[in-house]
């Protein structure tokens, strides 16, 4: 199972190596292009190291990456899982399911996470986590994504980790 840990700044590197993993995945399903200079916009990132409510998780699986989680809201009523990512040679192995346990175990409460119908791997991933972690005592939703009328709603997902 996946090694999860609370982010340092010496994992930057290889974060910024996997957000651009995790940004050209959400192209398929959110459209766009990259920046001149190939990266993504890596707000999200950024304040993962910035913002006290927030927190990056790195997942590594045999001493290597394998991905990462970005929480937000720590400070807040529910916590949102921001970004989550698996690299794809690592998916369908348990690494996702068992590093979101890892990360939600450690922040117990009110939980959400969005993610884009059109990602029908997404929308099977995060019913099974909800329904994992919270049995049947989850919601489903559609949101606007705010600053976007060209994209569909997103779907929440909300549960208690408590």
């Amino acid at each position: 199972m996946p090694d999860v840990r609370l982010a340092a700044a010496a994992d930057r590197a290889v974060l910024d190596r996997l957000w651009l993993m995790f940004r050209h995945d959400l192209t398929e399903f959110q459209g766009g292009l990259p920046n001149p200079d190939g990266t993504f916009r890596s707000d999200r990132l950024d304040a993962a190291f910035t913002d006290p409510g927030r927190r990056a998780y790195l997942l590594s699986s045999d001493d290597r990456p394998a991905g990462f989680a970005i929480v937000r809201g720590l400070d807040q009523p529910a916590r949102v899982l921001n970004s989550f990512f698996v690299v794809r040679g690592a998916r369908r192995r348990g690494v996702g399911l068992a590093a979101v346990r890892d990360v939600v175990g450690r922040h117990p409460g009110p939980w959400e996470v969005a993610f884009q119908d059109a990602n029908t791997a997404a929308v099977r991933f995060w019913r099974r986590v909800a329904s994992s972690l919270a049995g049947a005592r989850w919601t489903e939703q559609r949101r606007d994504v705010p600053g976007r009328p060209d994209l569909p709603p997103d779907v929440w997902i909300s549960f208690d980790a408590g």
